[in-house]
């Protein structure tokens, strides 16, 4: 008998598991505003992006001098502002369709190692995930966060190398997918050299991501049968 393929099957947070109500937002302004001493003057995107690459952004077009310099101070802060949100977190967003199951039958695939891949710092990622019960199908030491690289495309190495570790495997690029809700998510995977899957849960419609490059697109994660199919294709 042939042994099992390895696979690392890599998931964004916001938008791909989860609906967090925009509370992460509201999160990045309180740790801002104690950084700082004030409010940012004015937004700057969000989806898709590093936590530590959003923060050091609204630090510059807000004038801050010495942004480099205040990144572990606002990511102390941004920790600390989710965490105080976790009641609301509970109550305003929710575990997106289907993802639960999808963890679930992932989790029994043999071979598979299933983590995160976000632009979330580790810490928050998991209260996004704990709060709707879903940290507990994932191998978080094994995934890439924010907190690990400012640029999301290095994030994808950084998770295979410590899959590999952790479980004593090899892994090709072709045994690598990561599955987000954004271009920059499909970016990222690319970049990395892992199979690109777009779930259009998020901003961006089934278009977008096929236009970005997706090696696969998904309506949502609603049908298991289908997302393991194409996860694991």
């Amino acid at each position: 008998m042939s042994a099992v393929r390895p696979r690392l099957v890599l998931w964004d947070v916001d938008g791909t598991l989860v609906d967090s109500a925009r509370l992460g937002r509201d999160a990045f302004h309180e740790a801002f505003e104690r950084v700082t001493g004030g409010p940012p003057r004015e937004d700057v995107p969000f989806a898709g992006r590093t936590d530590l690459e959003i923060a050091l952004d609204m630090l510059e077009q807000s004038g801050v001098e010495s942004g480099e310099e205040l990144l572990d101070r606002f990511e102390e802060a941004l920790v600390d502002a989710m965490a105080a949100r976790v009641d609301d977190l509970r109550a305003l967003g929710q575990a997106l369709p289907g993802v639960e199951a999808v963890l679930q039958r992932l989790q029994n695939e043999p071979g598979v190692v299933q983590s995160l891949l976000t632009g979330n710092v580790e810490r928050n990622a998991l209260i996004k995930l704990s709060a709707f019960g879903l940290a507990r199908y994932l191998d978080f030491a094994a995934g890439g966060y924010g907190s690990d690289h400012r640029r999301r495309g290095e994030l994808v190495q950084i998770a295979r190398r410590r899959a590999e570790e952790r479980h004593g495997i090899r892994l090709e690029s072709s045994d690598v997918v990561l599955v987000g809700d954004t271009p920059l998510d499909v970016a990222a995977a690319l970049e990395g050299g892992a199979r690109a899957v777009g779930v259009a849960t998020g901003p961006y419609d089934e278009h977008a991501l096929a236009a970005a490059g997706a090696h696969g697109v998904l309506t949502d994660l609603s049908n298991a049968d289908a997302v393991i199919r194409e996860v694991l294709a």
